[in-house]
């Protein structure tokens, strides 16, 4: 054994011995313990509950890589399958229906649709209602089906109908309220054509002539007071091979009436008629001059 072994040794052995050696213990123990399992199983129930409900939303929801339920998320927008129900404003560019089912918009009350400006302020609105259908513009037109031509169009000054032809089929015919300015009107083949105003006049003016013609059937013109044809710079001109005034008061001359009679006396003429077709009145008995061979037509 060496020196420096000896010298620690006794050293050693010289130290004293305590009988009941001190532990500190390191770590959570007790209440402290309990909680902090309680909170770590918390808090896995709670990672479980959400999982599942995740899970149970994705499923039912049906969500997908492509979307979500009926909804697709395209390149070239959302596509829509189905019926669906918005019950907020919609706010789309353009809907668009498939090619072989149509587009069906459909509302317990109304439906409407609105355009709007960059400034928000209302331009356009259209609403399909249970009553009516109103659309509110400034200009309202319906063209045909190849976009070009405009069928029927409304602004706030004139409604133009740009079709070839207006037809009216109701049993009442068509009623203006004010005048027409139109070129044209002609009844249906085999159908008579009427132009009536009950309680007010009726007049037909052109600047250049009105023409009225029947090309196989009468023209009647009925009147309950009088019935005047006047022209103010040219004449009158009736052609037929036959003219008939009907119902004409018939009247009787007598030559043998005594002059002392108290009656008065009542003149009495005949409707005559020119060479040249115009007609006078001559006194009737026997100086008419209606059986004269060189008759003077008089004009008064």
């Amino acid at each position: 054994m060496t020196r420096e072994q000896y010298i620690l040794a006794t050293q050693q052995n010289s130290l004293p011995r305590t009988e009941h050696p001190q532990f500190y213990p390191v770590g959570i123990y007790g209440w402290r313990k309990r909680c902090l399992y309680f909170f770590v199983l918390l808090l896995l129930v709670t990672m479980i509950v959400n999982l599942a409900m995740t899970v149970w939303i994705l499923k039912v929801m049906n969500f997908t890589v492509d979307g979500m339920g009926n909804l697709r998320v395209t390149k070239k927008g959302i596509r829509l399958e189905g019926i669906s129900e918005f019950l907020l404003p919609l706010y789309v560019k353009e809907i668009h229906s498939r090619k072989d089912s149509p587009l069906v918009l459909q509302s317990d009350r109304n439906v409407t649709v609105n355009a709007r400006n960059h400034m928000g302020q209302l331009t356009g609105q259209l609403t399909v209602g249970a009553d009516a259908v109103e659309a509110q513009c400034k200009r309202f037109e319906v063209r045909a089906s190849g976009g070009g031509k405009v069928l029927f169009s409304a602004d706030e000054d004139e409604i133009v109908i740009g079709a070839d032809r207006l037809k009216v089929t109701g049993t009442e015919g068509a009623v203006f309220g004010h005048s027409v300015e139109t070129p044209h009107i002609r009844a249906e083949p085999s159908q008579d054509l009427k132009l009536e105003s009950p309680t007010r006049s009726l007049v037909m003016e052109a600047p250049r002539g009105v023409q009225v013609n029947a090309a196989a059937g009468d023209l009647k013109a009925t009147c309950r007071k009088e019935l005047h044809l006047q022209s103010t710079e040219g004449e009158i001109f009736l052609n037929a091979d036959t003219i008939r005034l009907g119902n004409l008061p018939v009247g009787s001359f007598s030559s043998s009436s005594s002059p002392s009679s108290s009656a008065p006396r009542q003149t009495i003429y005949e409707l005559c008629v020119c060479p040249n077709g115009k007609l006078y009145l001559s006194p009737a008995g026997a100086g008419s001059t209606c059986q004269s061979s060189s008759n003077i037509c008089l004009w008064s």
